[in-house]
């Protein structure tokens, strides 16, 4: 279970994923939680906000806090826990794009990153836009789905893509906790009040010009030269179109259309079968907990 901040408030309902290499930091308990004063951040964090104009207080200072243990959202039998940025600091979508490159990700309003005690499996990896080319499977991949429509519509719910959430959860996560998401979940887990969010609609294009039935949403960051893949669900009755893998693909598309030079792909996770898709784009870049390296070297690295 997720610990509680410092003004007694839960974090967020919904569990977060495993595992990040821990930032260098001090670390003062309090009640339920732990605060964690950063050491290298502050001086990077007060000259990203020098140059963006974003007001800070007079100590300029980042908070964050480390939660309690709460199980993995990937690994049962493991305890997880989290870093997360202050949810109340007014600078917070400002310095969400440092965050993502700090290996930080969004869900609803939080911003965290792994931190887990005996566990570094959840690597942050991103897509670098220029360097991108579709492999053979990624090409059949677009060749399939030439019937379908791609649409770019604000982060609002509609009752269509909610209605698409609660069937891909009830297939995808049975008797997990999240398949008996309504509304309210959907728009605390999926839609934050401060990011720039916008939903990639993908929809079958019917030979009579009729909008045809919505197949997948990627709910989508815009940040500073970059997008961030936050959340993508589909129809599971249309698994052999490779959805997902579209998703990614026009995402990509949508940053190199915007001349971004990244997409954030979240956590992939060594030896997790369902996060293994994400090495499949290439070329790829994992965060050591430091710095962003091409993600083949890294894994020789690992020794795998």
């Amino acid at each position: 279970m997720m610990g509680t901040c410092q003004d007694g408030r839960r974090p967020a309902p919904w569990r977060l994923p495993c595992r990040q290499r821990p930032v260098a930091a001090t670390v003062d308990r309090l009640p339920g939680v732990f605060m964690v004063r950063t050491v290298a951040a502050p001086a990077m964090a007060k000259r990203y906000a020098r140059r963006m104009a974003i007001h800070s207080d007079a100590s300029d200072d980042l908070r964050l806090f480390q939660t309690g243990q709460h199980a993995c959202g990937y690994w049962p039998e493991r305890q997880a826990r989290d870093l997360v940025l202050d949810p109340h600091d007014p600078r917070l979508g400002a310095l969400y794009p440092l965050a993502l490159s700090w290996g930080f990700r969004r869900s609803g309003d939080l911003v965290y990153r792994p931190h887990c005690d005996h566990c570094r499996a959840c690597v942050a990896v991103r897509i670098p836009i220029d360097a991108f080319v579709p492999d053979r499977s990624q090409r059949r991949c677009l060749a399939r789905n030439a019937d379908i429509e791609v649409r770019i519509v604000a982060a609002e719910r509609s009752e269509e893509q909610l209605a698409l959430y609660q069937r891909y959860l009830r297939h995808r996560h049975p008797g997990g906790g999240m398949d008996d998401h309504g509304a309210h979940e959907f728009d605390q887990f999926l839609i934050g009040r401060w990011s720039h969010g916008r939903f990639l609609e993908l929809r079958q294009r019917m030979p009579d010009g009729r909008r045809g039935p919505l197949l997948a949403v990627a709910v989508t960051d815009i940040a500073a030269q970059a997008l961030s893949a936050v959340y993508t669900f589909y129809d599971p009755d249309a698994g052999a179109r490779g959805l997902g893998t579209l998703a990614i693909l026009q995402q990509i598309a949508w940053a190199r259309r915007e001349g971004l030079r990244h997409l954030y792909l979240g956590y992939w996770i060594r030896g997790h079968q369902k996060m293994d898709y994400k090495r499949r784009f290439r070329p790829l870049q994992a965060y050591d907990g430091r710095h962003w390296r091409d993600f083949d070297d890294y894994l020789r690295q690992l020794g795998g």
